[in-house]
Parts: structure tokens; sequence; C-alpha cells
């Protein structure tokens, strides 16, 4: 890739939907500013439920066709987003949804989970030799939740990022490139409280409310390093956060076999609402920080030289 933007995010996630839902603002902030934000998924979703009856027959228990499906949805929520470099992995299919921990797609042939480390990052190497990202964001060791494919996804990123960064491995990928800053997805505990605090006093139209244990990357308060809003002060500002929320909001709706939204809610196929968080909080876990000590950083990119 030439001619690169000066501002560069790389983000990875195991499954279309998961990149809307966690960092939806933070991508239509950066697509929106001129960065060049790229999306790895590595995997299609093939495991997913899905809500919709009429969709009911794409399961993988029936046609087995949730993925390619989930494909079509990804490519609605990048254009609500406005990102236009978003990839599969070493490409649609390569690797599959493993479905939940512990179940017997882990142990499936060319499930995700169930591929060795060494085997999958090369392929996120080459895109980090060609997209050059100054900022790299992904799940945390447990993946967020303990997701089989969260936590590999984790692995593979922090791996990748390394060995990116070598110049003796596979120069065959490209010139070696260092990642200036990489990021962990993470919820606040007072802001996922407070989430659930609104849902109840405001209703839902869902039959009932999530946990926050059921919420990925909550984290003590104490642990955030940085915070990317998505609602200006009088939720008016045309082009600015305001709009980076209803964009978050709309490409998770894309998502339609996956994600229910109402309103400052949603739900996935358990039928659970839980918030819909408009602002998308961040740990920093490899580089230097970009504001002072004790204080949060409102860009991902604040200190990388350009």
């Amino acid at each position: 890739m030439t001619d690169l933007p000066a501002r560069r995010l790389l983000l990875v996630h195991a499954h279309p939907d998961d990149e809307s839902i966690n960092n939806g603002v933070t991508m239509a902030r950066y697509a929106a500013e001129g960065a060049l934000v790229t999306l790895v998924t590595c995997t299609l979703g093939e495991e997913g439920e899905v809500i919709p009856p009429e969709l009911a027959h794409l399961a993988p228990d029936r046609e087995d066709r949730l993925g390619e499906h989930r494909v079509g949805e990804l490519a609605a929520a990048m254009k609500e987003l406005g990102v236009t470099d978003h990839r599969f992995l070493g490409g649609p299919g390569r690797f599959r949804d493993s479905g939940m921990m512990g179940v017997e797609q882990n142990r499936r042939e060319g499930a995700f989970w169930n591929t060795d480390v060494d085997a999958a990052a090369p392929h996120l190497v080459a895109v980090i030799r060609e997209t050059r990202p100054q900022v790299l964001v992904t799940y945390d060791p447990d993946g967020g939740y303990g997701h089989p494919d969260h936590i590999q996804a984790h692995r593979v990123a922090m791996r990748a990022a390394e060995l990116a960064a070598d110049p003796a491995y596979r120069p065959d990928l490209g010139p070696a490139h260092t990642i200036a800053k990489i990021y962990w997805n993470r919820v606040p505990r007072s802001v996922a409280e407070a989430g659930f605090a609104r849902l109840r006093a405001e209703g839902s139209v869902f039959p009932a409310d999530a946990q926050i244990g059921d919420v990925p990357g909550v984290v003590d308060d104490s642990r955030i390093t940085a915070e990317i809003a998505g609602e200006s002060a009088d939720g008016s500002e045309e082009g600015g956060p305001a709009s980076y929320a209803a964009r978050k909001a709309a490409a998770m709706r894309a998502h339609v076999t996956q994600v229910a939204v109402d309103g400052a809610s949603f739900a996935l196929s358990n039928n659970l609402g839980q918030p819909l968080f408009t602002t998308e909080y961040y740990e920093l876990v490899q580089g230097t920080p970009g504001a002072p000590a004790g204080e949060r950083e409102t860009d991902l990119f604040a200190g990388v030289a350009e």
C-alpha cells in the first residue's frame, strides 16, 4: 500500500459485529478524520446464533450459510462507519468460528481456536507490514469474556505485532514495522454500573437485562488510560462525536443476525438488554502514554510521531 495516510489504526477482531460493538465510535472518528482504519476479522462468525426467525435457515445446524451472510453484514457496517479497508485473516473463510468454549466445534480442523498461533500470525504480519499502523487495538488475554476466538485473536494480534517488528522474520512479508502503541478494549466498572442503572430506570423492550459480568472487558476505572467520546455535550455537533455515536448504532444494526438495537440499549441472541456505550475505553499496554500521569488520553495517536 503506497501513499499511506499520516495516521494508521489497525483493529483485530474475532467475528463480524465485534468491531461495531466495541469500537464503532473510534472507527468512525478516525475514518472521518482521514486516518487509515484497517479492520482484520479472524473468522466469518459461522457458529453464531441467528436472531431474526426469517433468517434462521442460515444457522450452522441447518444450511450453514451464516458466515457468507455475515460477510455482507460486515460490509454494510463498515459503510456506516466510513471504513474502506476491512479484511479477513488469511482471506474469507481461512479460519472457522470455533463456537463457545468447551464445545465440539473448538476441536474441528480449521477452527480458529484449533490453529497454532504461529500458523495464523504470519497472515497478520503481512497486513501490519503493508499498512504500517502506529496503533493496534485488540482484546485482553481473556478475550474480554472468555470466548475462544477472542482469546485467540488476542494471541495472534500480540504475536504478529512482535514478529512484524523483527527484521529477521519473514522478510518476504515486507519491511519490518514496530507498532508504537497497543491498546486493549475495556469498559470502566463505573460506566457499566451507570449504564445498567439507566436501563433499569428507563426500561427496555428486551424482556430482561444482562449482568455486568456479561459485558466484555469490564475493569476497575483505574486501569482505563484512554477514552474516545461518541457524544458531544449537547448531542448536536455536526460531523463530530454525536454523529460518531449514531454511526456506531447504525453499524450495529447492520449486523442483523446478531444484534438487536433499541435506542440506548441492545441485545445479542440471548435477548438480554445491555447498554450501548457511546464512549469507548481502552487500556494502553504497550507504548508511551500521550497524556500526563493520572489523565486519560482522548486520542489514541497522542504522542505518536507522524
